[in-house]
């Protein structure tokens, strides 16, 4: 196999930086090309991608802005390779990754793969602290972080594999943004084509910097899953309501103290206390486990909240997804 690596930009000439220096010292050189395209930037990383020319096999194309799954299709269009390999730019890659990623689909195959996250001991306090709520079984990130075997696995696009039959079947990413890639998932299956997890083929994540970035985020990925829902209902699962079910038990849990009800805080208190201690035993700080409580609460309330509101508006206003949420979609 031939790999590609397609990278799509916005915005963060100084990520693709670290990530193409980190490619620089990846095993088997001779194996893989790097795509990257700038979505629209203005502020461009065409003179970081200059650096590279002679220490990769490296192409560097300019478009309008059109979003990150576009973008990534772009990329795979122009592609040499027959097994693209898609990361997000905030990605930094172990040097042995893709001796890895050879190795798992000489012995099984698939069409499309998806690898965890870990967070490198250079990142901040917060980095590490979103990482572990976005990763540790203790929160919702279990899948994520490796650490459950699925059958069907829905591989994430910061760190995915997709091969080129499988790019040219699908057409790729739509224009959903977040939830392209378990979309492009959940449309591979139906053509019969096999996904799986390769716990071994990690990248080191950023993910958002600070918080109110970080909210945004994931109050995106909560608005998303009901669409996939709507899209998709075969493939809807309960457990996709846990984060808004925390919520509203959780406000509910409050307004019942003030009557003198307690126990219900008191089991929140304990699963915070879970969640403190779990990233404490990882990251041996205080100060990043502190951050981990403020994180997974971020991430249900955000989530959780985002997906009451996009079910209400489809399904129980009855209305189009691009209808009730256009900020998620963007125009080819």
């Amino acid at each position: 196999m031939y790999f590609s690596f397609i990278i799509p930009v916005y915005n963060r000439p100084d990520e693709i930086d670290e990530l193409l220096e980190s490619l620089v010292l990846l095993e088997y050189q001779d194996a893989f090309e790097v795509v990257v395209v700038e979505d629209g930037s203005s502020i461009t990383c065409k003179h970081i991608i200059e650096k590279y020319t002679n220490k990769l096999d490296i192409s560097y194309f300019f478009k309008p802005n059109s979003g990150p799954g576009d973008s990534r299709n772009f990329g795979m269009k122009k592609a040499k390779g027959n097994y693209f390999l898609i990361l997000d730019s905030d990605c930094i890659l172990p040097n042995q990754y893709l001796k890895v990623v050879s190795n798992s689909l000489t012995s099984d195959f698939v069409d499309c793969f998806g690898g965890p996250d870990k967070a490198l001991d250079s990142f901040s306090d917060i980095q590490k602290a979103i990482n572990f709520t976005m990763t540790s079984f203790i929160t919702t990130g279990g899948i994520r972080g490796g650490s459950e075997k699925l059958d069907k696995f829905q591989p994430r696009s910061f760190n995915m594999g997709l091969s080129k039959e499988a790019f040219e079947a699908s057409r790729g990413f739509g224009n959903i943004h977040p939830g392209e890639d378990p979309d492009l998932s959940i449309r591979l299956w139906k053509m019969n084509f096999k996904t799986n997890l390769i716990p071994q083929a990690y990248v080191f994540h950023k993910r958002r910097i600070d918080w109110d970035k970080f909210y945004k985020q994931v109050n995106k990925f909560g608005k998303a899953r009901p669409i996939l829902n709507f899209w998709y209902p075969e493939y809807s699962k309960l457990t996709f309501w846990f984060p808004s079910l925390f919520l509203l038990t959780l406000i509910f849990s409050v307004l019942l103290s003030f009557f003198g009800f307690y126990y219900f805080l008191f089991c929140f208190s304990v699963y915070f206390g879970m969640v403190f201690v779990g990233s404490l035993l990882q990251s041996k700080s205080v100060k990043i486990a502190s951050y981990a409580v403020i994180a997974t609460m971020i991430q249900f309330y955000g989530y959780g909240k985002g997906y009451l509101q996009s079910y209400i508006n489809l399904f129980i206003f009855k209305k189009e997804p691009e209808k009730a949420h256009p900020e998620l979609f963007f125009k080819k």
